[in-house]
């Protein structure tokens, strides 16, 4: 009996200690560099920044509109985890002709002050002040698009801020404990309470539990127009969650959906940019 309960409290505290590290794993990743900057697409450009609630300093580029236009419809682009902006460039330089840009590093990522990833849970109060600071730029009406975590944080964020007019978002998670337990399918019954520590971690973390609100839940609060494009064979965030998302968008008339038989995460169809560009031209003045 001594040996079985010393072996559980073995297990038990090992448990704890990777549930702990797995959640430092998960808000500290190893950061994708991507070396492409705007002169690569001849984009004209603006280094500037963001300063967020908490007095972080956000790395962003700001594009303007080809013809120059300081009041020009604007879209945030937001990149995926564990990325950078310079992964938005090539969308960049397909919107340069009728909107203006602001790509940005969103806390911990690229150039971006931060000493982790909250996952959307700050990010969203993030993406409210890039959008203050556009405003405060002239911009006349703004959307946001997102890819991955990004899309995520634009869902979230478009259904507190009525000043963002459109949203877009592709392959964007409906809520983080889900895709938790999908990430750690291969623990069986263990992902539950794994997961369940995790948050725990978050809690003590951030203050605050960084599940919610969920992006499911702020997407059945969007009354404005919304764009979800997701792959059925994505093999990171995987297809259940667009289907949540288009369940809890299902009373928006204004809500859109493009849904890929192929393409796996990140991969885009030929005729993305141009779907995108149509949203954002109907909903954009």
């Amino acid at each position: 009996m001594r040996k079985m309960i010393l072996y559980f409290a073995i297990f038990f505290i090992g448990f704890i200690a990777v549930s702990l590290w797995s959640f430092w794993l998960v808000v500290r990743p190893s950061r994708i560099v991507i070396p492409a900057t705007p002169e690569l697409y001849r984009l004209p450009r603006e280094e500037v920044s963001v300063m967020t609630a908490d007095g972080l300093k956000l790395a962003a580029w700001l594009v303007p509109r080809a013809d120059g236009r300081s009041d020009a419809p604007a879209v945030v682009l937001l990149h995926g985890y564990p990325a950078e902006k310079a992964d938005m460039l090539d969308l960049a330089s397909r919107l340069h002709p009728y909107f203006a840009a602001l790509l940005l590093d969103m806390r911990y990522f690229g150039k971006s002050q931060g000493r982790f990833t909250t996952l959307g849970f700050r990010e969203r109060d993030d993406l409210k002040q890039a959008i203050t600071f556009l405003k405060e730029r002239g911009a006349t009406d703004i959307g946001v698009f997102g890819f991955s975590l990004g899309g995520a944080v634009a869902i979230m964020s478009a259904s507190e801020d009525e000043r963002i007019r459109a949203v877009a978002a592709y392959a964007p998670f409906a809520d983080l404990r889900t895709l938790g337990r999908e990430a750690y399918s291969r623990l069986w019954l263990l992902k539950y309470p794994l997961v369940e520590l995790m948050i725990f971690w978050g809690r003590l973390a951030f203050g605050a539990d960084f599940t919610a609100p969920s992006p499911a839940q702020a997407a059945a609060k969007l009354t404005i127009p919304a764009f979800i494009i997701a792959s059925r064979e994505d093999e990171q965030i995987y297809f259940g969650h667009a289907e949540r998302l288009e369940s809890a968008l299902s009373r928006n008339p204004a809500a859109e959906f493009y849904f890929l038989d192929r393409g796996r995460h990140g991969e885009l169809p030929e005729d993305f940019e141009k779907r995108l560009i149509d949203f954002f031209s109907k909903h954009l003045d």
